[in-house]
């Protein structure tokens, strides 16, 4: 029992072209951790998450400092999240990993902590 494809498309579509106002919560945009989602776009937080390929993505938290991190995906949907604001996600990034949305890393932060530069 799929989506059609015209509804699944304007569900893609819609979180760039409607924004949500900051304290305003809506049934696709704006939505908090645990809930589904098909594009990070979608989340507070900033990252629409899935285990696996066969699991439904739904919002989760950025990753902390020493986490494991993805670096920013064009794809929208993460098998692991990109780092909260301030770190970075340092990963070896390869062409065949970031069409496969593979390229993961540790988030750091760039201004020391014992970190090598």
């Amino acid at each position: 029992n799929a989506l059609p494809p015209c509804l699944l498309l304007a569900l893609l579509l819609l979180p760039s072209a409607l924004p949500a106002p900051p304290q305003e919560r809506g049934l696709i945009l704006n939505l908090d951790a645990g809930e589904l989602c098909l594009q990070s776009a979608q989340c507070k937080s900033g990252c629409c998450h899935r285990g696996s390929g066969l699991s439904l993505a739904r919002c989760a938290p950025k990753a902390a400092e020493f986490q494991e991190c993805s670096p920013k995906s064009l794809y929208g949907v993460y098998y692991k999240c990109p780092c909260e604001g301030g770190l970075t996600c340092r990963a070896d990034k390869t062409i065949v990993g970031s069409i496969t949305n593979s390229d993961f890393g540790i988030c750091q932060d760039p201004r020391g902590s014992g970190t090598s530069r």
